[in-house]
């Protein structure tokens, strides 16, 4: 897609469940620090989302959405660059939910590969319920809410995306095809200018009648950049040229980002169902303790045996935290049992308390200021009603439900 990244919008939301720990923010927050630059982001907490799973108990909702956004702007999250919201107080995802429940088939939220994952991993929660069949459903109305063109995930929830675009693409074959559509495109057209006009008709017969992906990239570029037309005419625009109706909808692209394996303190992923993690906000003492009785490779019983990075978690976290140096230090020292895995913690240590020091040094203002915070999500639901109350104008009208 050719946009810049100024008007290019980011959409990424994560589930309310307290307190983060070093998993949540290198598996997806610390990316976000970096996309609020660089795109129009917007953030969300899925409070509903957690209902999917957890409807059972929702008397600390509140306190965990306070606590995790609290996380989010004490790493660096920046409600002056990126809208922070909360799901359940923009009302049209539940209105989009339901129209799109209208027309989407039972199988493709059957085939979700994380259902039936899911469902095997909580055993012992009920899951027979339309909310965790249909929280797929759910993810796509809060994507296709606020068009975005990229929605930021790891290799593991691409499918995610995939059905999204999926449903997009159904969606806009069943109400993009409006009244007089081409007629309404060649007004467009107009709007344009005669020497750009002639272009866009130049670049369309190309790309229509010998699949010229380059003439189609420009053609969008064309129309992203010109502030004659209006949204809606943009949309006809795209549609005309690619030979379909108009792009309601739009279908997302994927931003694959890097998600670093982030072990938790027995080896395994790090997970507050395992009881395995570190806070983000943790203190930095308790944060040292747990790092030093931290599990190394089970080869090395005495500080004398040799040992294989490859098998130690500890080695995993200086993958993130350690320079290259530090790294190929402790892998020698590691295999040669040239130092102690006690040794070979304390960088890590030193990185791992520096890093989480500056969080809860942010984090500290809002901690102190609660109804700071409640502000800062009053403002983004706010902006994020605005987006979301003109997609719905659209869908409305798409499917005849705009009545006066």
């Amino acid at each position: 897609m050719s946009q810049s990244p100024a008007n290019t919008r980011v959409l990424s939301g994560m589930r309310p469940t307290g307190a983060l720990h070093l998993g949540n923010y290198h598996g997806a927050l610390k990316n976000w620090l970096d996309l609020q630059y660089q795109y129009d982001c917007y953030f969300f907490v899925a409070d509903w989302h957690a209902l999917t799973t957890g409807y059972e108990d929702t008397e600390h909702l509140e306190e965990h959405t306070l606590q995790m956004v609290i996380d989010w702007l004490g790493a660096g999250l920046n409600p002056a660059a990126a809208t922070i919201f909360i799901q359940s107080q923009v009302p049209e995802h539940a209105e989009l939910h339901l129209l799109l429940s209208m027309i989407t088939p039972l199988g493709w939220l059957e085939r979700v590969p994380t259902y039936k994952d899911q469902q095997e991993q909580l055993k012992e929660k009920d899951l027979a319920t339309y909310g965790f069949l249909g929280y797929p459903l759910l993810q796509s109305a809060d994507i296709l809410l606020y068009r975005p063109s990229f929605v930021p995930v790891g290799e593991d929830q691409v499918a995610h995306v995939e059905i999204t675009r999926e449903i997009a693409r159904r969606f806009n074959h069943l109400y993009g095809r409006e009244p007089e559509f081409v007629a309404k495109a060649e007004k467009a057209l107009k709007n344009l200018g005669s020497k750009t006009a002639d272009l866009y008709r130049t670049l369309r017969k190309a790309y229509q009648e010998t699949g010229d992906e380059a003439a189609l990239e420009q053609a969008r570029a064309l129309l992203d950049g010109h502030g004659r037309l209006t949204l809606a005419d943009r949309e006809r625009l795209q549609g005309f040229i690619e030979g379909t109706g108009r792009s309601i909808l739009p279908e997302p692209d994927v931003l694959l980002t890097a998600t670093p394996k982030v072990p938790g303190l027995d080896g395994r992923k790090m997970s507050k169902s395992y009881g395995n993690t570190l806070g983000l906000r943790e203190d930095p003492a308790e944060i040292a303790r747990k790092l030093k009785a931290m599990q190394t490779d089970p080869a090395r019983a005495r500080r004398t045996d040799p040992g294989d990075p490859a098998k130690c978690p500890v080695f995993d976290l200086h993958a993130i935290y350690s320079s290259t140096a530090t790294q190929e230090w402790a892998a020698s020292g590691c295999r040669s049992a040239g130092i102690g895995c006690i040794e070979c913690k304390k960088p890590l240590i030193d990185a791992v308390v520096v890093e989480v020091e500056a969080i809860r040094l942010r984090a500290k203002e809002y901690e102190e200021n609660p109804d700071l915070v409640r502000s800062i999500l009053a403002e983004g639901c706010e902006k994020a009603r605005d987006a979301a109350r003109a997609t719905m104008h659209e869908v409305r009208a798409a499917m005849g439900l705009n009545y006066r």
